[in-house]
């Protein structure tokens, strides 16, 4: 028997699972956890105590053992202390004096983090209910703050449960503890929210639908079998629907939803999943569903809804979807017509689609999934995960205008339980197990969550809408993710993810950074944190604008960021930049350039301090260099207040700005006529190009005339593809270098010093202080060699892939000798080329540099904002 106080148990507890008895301990009543118990005591039973504990069940013998015991290892002190008081005492359960006990504490406990919305207060409350603490639990502004009173080592043990215990989807960031006056109590309650504090709290994004709702969603049952909005503590919707904080039901959208008794019932209850859940609903009390005709007129609602969008889509229709950020267009990804339809309604290109597929099963049917593009596809973000192609398929394949002649498929599994009650459960009739789900707007303009615009916008595209009557109050895309040289790479950073924070590497002034033109993201930050938002677009209309600014605002909203000054890009026509000004309202604007916030944001994602510097490669498309010609090539020595541009691709003529873009051909010639190469008509690229417009070109660039320079490698994987015969014509950006990658994947590849390997040629006037200039003719006319001398566009791929690599290696080598640095930063949208960084990743570290990639955002303009205010806050 372990060393204890014995105490009578006087009741059980009710509330609290059966967890707590009230105990007597010699006439004064504790409230004890009875759950290390084997089986609950009954009223009159003894126990043995220990720090709050029940230990075991003793009889009343072993009782008046115990407390003899205590009062002889007690007396001592108390005869030392002069103390008669006891000496005529009758050594007994039922009437002997209290043991000496520790004093009751009372502690504070601000918790910030991703607090609201995961359950964490229904935690806090079960955790104090079973170390026998009283107290209370509020949101705040700026966290959770939690209060308990109770035994000593129960208090300590409390605050070592917070940090390490929390609930799945929360984040704990920090835990302050501060003792107060104990002030007595017999229970622990959920108080009411306050609003007083400042915002400052950490919004937990959207997540899919748990397993234990999955179970409950097909399992007849259950109250909440096939109710397309089931969700719990653990998954469902979260940003998307929160209006305000702190976070309680009445700031969501869901507030108009008034619960009905079962589901309130569950709501008040800590031993339920659902315990203050505030998006909880039933069929009884929770959102409808409806399926809109053509007509724009109801035609069935519930779960009837449901069948007839499933067979609308398995006859081949186009149906909008609501989902939890926006509305989704879809359609059967195996009915070759169904999408090229819808190819040609959204004025698609040659874009791919993304794909959802029914289950994981059907997904391995498609693509190629290792062990960690699994976890990624099947966790609780459930990102479109970019995966390479079965080749042939395991089972039917899908249409060939899903992705038309694209390596890889984008592939998301269900992530609401209206997606998969869409697909079907139990004995409904099949439908398709692959569909089409694409963002539902027209080309170029921010997803639609209105269902009034829905109805008018998306008339045009759609067959019929399946919709439901919750309000979506912030637009959230489909993330889309990679896994790629033992870590994840996020290409677009949005539903699952944001607005998650990223901590930063020192505090920073109240800033707000609008990001890039292209895949458009803004950010806030103030102290060590900083929110960046999720994807909102390319910035090339009114409604993008628009979408930026009610983001900006509702960021602001949940964070309390009130932004002293803003941060935009350096381009003197960027929209985002003219954004910034507009919206500025007497406050500064400070313009950073594109390439150092590249570099800035690998910096800061990675926790590199204020005056720590790095060899930074800033590959991408298209930025605007400090001597106003078109950077995307560059090398630079760059902390955060700085950089000095060490090396660059040597400048070749960009005539004509996006059309060069559109026509990677363009591209080809401009590097041909810089390497000094003639215009041999038998080449892909110089065929590809109709002879009048091939006159205009010799023309501009042998006079300049409409031409800017630019050291872009995105324009450079461009040429090669269509010297390579690979692509003339794009649809969409990095197309060419998209169908590039997958040929170089194809191939056996080689090593980037082997025979046959292509090389830059470095020009280095390491006396004059200009930087290094890597000049691609040597490579451009070993690929017109291998063209012209008929070998395969796989190994002219890979061949320029190891090339690239192998020129960052150089260049890394050339400028450690000469800083002293070892630490290499990759940044911009190249690096999205998952064969061009794993062979970089690789070859730098067997070069012994330590190397920064992006995991957290993504390398191209989504994460530039992140870097723009590490940029301003240094000066």
């Amino acid at each position: 028997m372990c060393l204890g106080i014995p105490g009578r148990v006087v009741e059980i507890v009710e509330g609290y699972a059966d967890q707590l008895a009230l105990v007597d301990v010699e006439g004064a009543r504790r409230r004890i956890n009875i759950g290390m118990l084997d089986a609950p005591p009954a009223a009159g039973d003894w126990v043995l105590l220990h720090m709050g504990f029940a230990m075991e069940i003793i009889d009343e013998a072993k009782a008046a053992e115990a407390l003899s015991g205590l009062e002889m290892m007690g007396s001592g002190a108390r005869e030392g202390e002069g103390g008669e008081r006891d000496k005529h005492r009758t050594h007994g359960p039922a009437t002997a004096s209290a043991t000496p006990q520790q004093p009751c504490v009372r502690r504070r406990f601000e918790v910030r983090g991703v607090v609201q919305g995961v359950g964490f207060r229904p935690f806090v409350y079960v955790t104090a209910a079973a170390l026998a603490l009283t107290g209370s639990v509020a949101n705040t502004g700026t966290g959770v703050v939690a209060e308990v009173e109770g035994d000593p080592g129960a208090v300590a043990e409390f605050g070592r449960r917070v940090r390490t215990d929390a609930p799945p989807l929360a984040v704990v960031e920090s835990v302050t503890e501060t003792d107060r006056p104990p002030t007595g109590g017999a229970e622990f309650v959920i108080a009411d929210s306050s609003a007083t504090d400042r915002v400052r709290t950490l919004v937990s994004p959207d997540t899919a639908t748990c397993r234990d709702c999955l179970a409950e969603l097909r399992d007849p049952a259950d109250r909440r079998h096939r109710h397309p909005f089931i969700t719990c503590t653990h998954c469902g919707p979260r940003f998307t629907i929160v209006t305000g904080m702190p976070y309680d039901r009445a700031a969501t959208t869901m507030a108009a939803f008034e619960m009905c008794g079962d589901c309130r019932a569950e709501y008040d209850d800590p031993r339920d999943r659902r315990f203050h859940a505030q998006p909880i609903a039933c069929h009884a009390c929770g959102p409808r569903l409806e399926l809109i005709g053509a007509d724009g007129r109801a035609v069935h609602d519930g779960d009837e809804a449901l069948r007839a969008a499933r067979k609308l889509l398995a006859e081949g229709k186009i149906v909008a979807i609501k989902g939890l950020g926006g509305y989704h267009l879809a359609c059967d990804a195996r009915d070759e017509a169904a999408v090229t339809e819808l190819r040609r309604r959204k004025q698609r290109g040659g874009k791919p689609f993304a794909v959802m597929v029914a289950s994981l099963g059907v997904a391995e049917e498609l693509v190629t999934v290792t062990d960690d593009e699994r976890a990624l596809l099947t966790g609780t973000r459930k990102p479109i995960v970019l995966l390479p192609r079965r080749t042939p398929p395991a089972s039917g394949s899908l249409a060939d205008a899903v992705a038309p002649g694209n390596p890889d498929l984008g592939v998301l599994l269900p992530y609401t339980p209206l997606h998969t009650l869409l697909f079907g459960i139990g004995d409904d009739t099949p439908g398709p197990d692959a569909l089409v789900m694409t963002s539902g707007n027209r080309s170029g303009e921010p997803i639609v969550t209105d269902d009034a615009r829905a109805l008018t916008e998306l008339a045009p595209l759609a067959d019929a809408w399946l919709r439901h009557d919750r309000p979506i109050r912030v637009p959230c895309d489909d993330s889309v993710s990679r896994f790629v040289a033992g870590a994840e790479l996020p290409v677009r950073r949005s539903r699952g993810y944001a607005p998650l924070p990223l901590a930063l590497p020192f505090d920073i002034p109240p800033l707000l950074a609008a990001g890039a033109d292209l895949k458009n993201t803004c950010a806030l930050g103030e102290g060590g944190y900083a929110w960046v938002s999720q994807h909102i677009g390319d910035m090339d209309d009114l409604a993008t604008a628009d979408a930026l600014t009610r983001t900006a605002t509702h960021l602001g909203a949940l964070t309390g960021v009130e932004p002293e000054q803003l941060v935009a890009d350096a381009h003197p026509g960027y929209h985002s930049a003219a954004w910034a000004r507009a919206h500025a309202k007497g406050r500064a604007v400070r313009t950073v350039g594109h390439h150092h916030a590249h570099i800035a944001a690998v910096m800061a994602e990675h926790g590199l301090g204020a005056g720590e510097s790095v060899i930074g490669f800033a590959y991408d498309g298209t930025g605007h260099g400090a001597d106003g010609a078109v950077w995307g090539g560059e090398t630079l020595i760059a902390d955060y207040k700085s950089y000095r541009r060490a090396a660059h691709l040597a400048y070749v003529p960009l005539a004509g700005g996006d059309v060069s873009v559109l026509r990677p051909y363009r591209m080809a010639l401009a590097h041909l006529y810089a390497a000094g190469i003639g215009w041999d008509g038998r080449l892909p690229a110089v065929a590809a190009c109709p002879v009048r417009e091939r006159d205009v070109l010799a023309h501009q660039f042998a006079t300049d005339f409409g031409c800017v320079p630019t050291s872009s490698m995105g324009r450079l994987f461009d040429a090669v593809a269509s010297l390579a015969g690979v692509r003339h014509e794009v649809a969409y950006e990095a197309e060419a270098a998209i169908a590039l990658e997958g040929l170089a994947r194809s191939a056996a590849g080689e090593p980037a010093r082997s025979a046959g390997a292509y090389t830059f040629a470095l020009l280095d006037p390491a006396d004059t202080g200009e930087p290094v200039v890597a000049d691609p003719g040597p490579v451009i006319r070993a690929v017109v060699s291998d063209v012209t001398g008929g070998v395969p566009p796989e190994l002219i791929a890979a061949r320029f892939h190891a090339a690239v690599a192998a020129l960052t290696v150089d260049l890394a080598e050339l400028l450690r000798r000469r800083t002293g640095l070892g630490v290499v930063a990759l940044g911009g949208g190249v690096f999205q080329n998952a064969v061009l960084l794993e062979s970089t990743q690789r070859a730098l570290r067997a070069a012994d540099f330590t190397v920064l990639r992006p995991v957290l955002l993504p390398p191209n303009d989504g994460g530039i904002a992140f870097g723009q205010l590490l940029v301003a806050a240094s000066g």
